[in-house]
């Protein structure tokens, strides 16, 4: 069981709420500049060299890139409203620690003590391989 106080647990309810928020907002500016860029890019079609491809083709790719990014901030969020619901907001996922208010002000979605964290980047930094 958390550690956290009602008015840090409600503080912290609130500041996942408002990430949230913020996130739909960015993702939905992203897929409707994505649809109208595409049609400017249509009405613009020019015969290009293999430059401007590679530049369209790495733009795409970033786009893509950064819209993942939200998707995955979002259920990350979704997540940690989850733990509220439940009660196991503020335990460490890993261990049962207390993860500690300042760190969950800091990164409200975090899901593991500092400890567990660094352990957890140590063993997987390399693309979710473990390193020997």
């Amino acid at each position: 069981m958390s550690e956290l106080t009602s008015s840090q647990l409600d503080e912290l309810t609130a500041l996942l709420k408002s990430h949230y928020r913020e996130m739909q907002r960015e993702v939905r500016a992203e897929l409707e500049n994505s649809g109208e860029q595409h049609r400017i890019d249509l009405l613009n079609r020019e015969p290009g060299d293999s430059g401007d491809e590679s530049l369209a083709t790495a733009l795409a790719d970033l786009n893509a890139s950064r819209f993942e990014s939200h998707i995955q901030a979002l259920a990350d969020i979704e997540a940690a409203l989850q733990r509220v619901k439940s009660g196991d907001y503020g335990v460490c996922t890993d261990c049962g620690s207390e993860v500690g208010y300042a760190r969950l002000k800091a990164y409200p979605t975090a899901k593991r003590c500092i400890v567990c964290q660094e352990k957890h980047e140590r063993l997987y930094a390399q693309g979710g391989r473990p390193k020997l």
